[in-house]
């Protein structure tokens, strides 16, 4: 029996990669519908009901109309799409670099080997710490991304205690990032310095180069 290959999309564009590893990276995001969870920090909302079903092969095509082989899935959350692993697979197999960003309130156990997760690592300001799968941090390559948002100190400290219960503190992939326009880098690269953590201070560069602008 043919599965049905069609995925809610919010949108499809060309950007530069503002987080994790290949940031600075002109990429082509897929931004999926839809979202199962409510984050108090989230900038994607409206990507929670604007959307529309697409075939998988129309997907590609779009993709491939830009020069690049950087190709994030993002959202939403892309997980909670059910027929989302026909969408990776496909673009693995067109020899895209594929990432996909998830909250890390999802089973990642399916996502293939081959794509690099970025796992959002929900700290108390978001509201949604207490649906976080611990399952997930052994499934993680050494390969993946850590993310965790800060939005004041309270989440810097739990997250902190998190990676040291966790033993996760020499994990070579863990990235800390400020809520856009919320907390002042001065004072998360304070925190980090004065504690010597091993994470990597990120910032939202789409955001420093084009703020809030959709589609960015």
């Amino acid at each position: 029996m043919k599965h049905d290959n069609r995925i809610a999309i919010n949108e499809i564009f060309y950007s530069i990669q503002g987080e994790a590893k290949y940031s600075g990276k002109p990429t082509v995001f897929i931004r999926t519908a839809g979202c199962p969870f409510r984050c108090s920090y989230c900038d994607t909302d409206y990507a929670f009901t604007e959307g529309k079903q697409l075939e998988i092969d129309k997907i590609i095509s779009k993709v491939k109309k830009y020069n690049t082989s950087y190709v994030t899935v993002t959202g939403g959350e892309p997980l909670s799409q059910k027929n989302i692993i026909y969408l990776l697979n496909e673009l693995l197999k067109n020899s895209f670099n594929v990432s996909i960003e998830t909250s890390g309130l999802m089973d990642i156990s399916f996502i293939p080997k081959d794509i690099d997760i970025v796992m959002d690592v929900k700290t108390p300001s978001s509201n949604e710490d207490h649906n976080n799968i611990l399952n997930n941090l052994s499934k993680l390559k050494k390969t993946d991304v850590l993310k965790f948002v800060i939005g004041n100190k309270d989440d810097y400290e739990w997250s902190k205690y998190f990676l040291k219960e966790n033993n996760l503190l020499d994990f070579g992939n863990i990235f800390f990032s400020p809520v856009h326009e919320k907390l002042k880098l001065i004072k998360i690269a304070d925190w980090i310095l004065e504690d010597r953590l091993k994470v990597t201070l990120q910032l939202q560069l789409h955001k420093y180069i084009w703020g809030n602008e959709r589609g960015r």
